[in-house]
């Protein structure tokens, strides 16, 4: 089969731009893009936008990359002839592909055992529990695990789709798309999908939210518990319990989040250098920040600032 065709699945509930963002980019790669629904059927997007499917499910021919949208229509009772078919074009795919909650359907058909995933960060608890045999990460906008590939919500679509076109195609083929479609070449698959700040609760006590600001203004100063305890006015025992209770993580997950996200925002908006950068974000030494982007972020801060410009 050929490497440039794409076999997009539609059901009802469907989340449109789970579906228009990757179409938009392997249209523009010169794909073959086919969309297939049950029976053929005209389907409504989760925001009720109507999409008139090119063939039926059933019918549709195998293709090199199998791409499973997600939305609303993703969640509850699968239909098991659903299931089954996208079992079956699996089977027959060099690639399987999810995007949002598409990682739901992939499970429901057996597919994903044992395997490293990735879907919206809403629903990434759900996901674990409903499906304990696979790794759910929640942080990643796009993983790879073999011939699997699963990404975040909505807009992590393209990034993942802008991935495979680099892969197929080459780097420059797919930085001539993203700049007709105005985006990003792509964002790196381990960035992660929200912020330090937006990703954890705002805590309801003062003296609390008062700590995150101070977390996030001051990444460079002494940022361990007894600091931010005497700051709040609480013992370090209380203020650990109190702030885990209100915020959701820990002090010290929220701390590392902080940091992390801070040279993040300096390598993607300065030319400062690396020990520079570590510094003024807490990290003491340029190594320290290395060895947190490896493991939260799968590269190093030299790539993540090339990926990003």
């Amino acid at each position: 089969m050929p490497t440039r065709s794409v076999l997009m699945v539609l059901f009802d509930g469907v989340q449109s731009l789970d579906v228009s963002g990757p179409l938009e980019v392997f249209h523009a790669g010169g794909y073959a893009v086919t969309t297939a629904s049950p029976g053929g059927r005209p389907v409504r997007t989760s925001s009720g936008l109507t999409l008139l499917p090119d063939t039926d499910l059933d019918l549709a021919a195998p293709a090199h990359t199998l791409l499973v949208p997600g939305g609303a229509g993703t969640r509850g009772a699968v239909d098991p002839g659903l299931s089954d078919r996208i079992a079956a074009l699996a089977a027959e795919a060099r690639r399987v592909v999810s995007v949002c909650t598409g990682t739901f359907l992939l499970a429901a058909a057996g597919l994903l055992a044992g395997r490293r995933v990735t879907t919206h960060w809403r629903h990434c608890a759900t996901l674990a529990a409903q499906y304990p045999e696979l790794t759910v990460d929640p942080e990643p906008i796009y993983v790879r695990d073999g011939r699997f590939l699963s990404s975040a919500g909505v807009t992590a679509g393209i990034d993942l789709a802008l991935h495979l076109v680099e892969e197929d195609l080459g780097r420059d083929a797919a930085l001539a798309i993203a700049r007709e479609l105005v985006v990003f070449l792509r964002r790196p698959g381990g960035q992660a999908q929200f912020s330090a700040q937006l990703s954890a609760q705002l805590a309801e006590r003062d003296p609390v939210r008062e700590v995150q600001r101070w977390i996030t203004e001051h990444p460079e100063d002494d940022l361990s518990v007894e600091s931010l305890a005497r700051r709040a006015a609480l013992s370090p025992r209380q203020f650990a319990r109190v702030f885990t209770a209100d915020v959701g993580v820990t002090p010290g997950r929220y701390v590392a989040g902080a940091r992390l996200e801070a040279a993040r925002r300096r390598l993607e908006d300065t030319r400062d250098g690396v020990e520079q950068i570590a510094r003024a974000c807490g990290y003491g030494s340029a190594e320290a920040m290395r060895r947190a982007f490896a493991r939260t972020l799968a590269t190093t801060p030299a790539d993540y600032r090339r990926r990003t410009r």
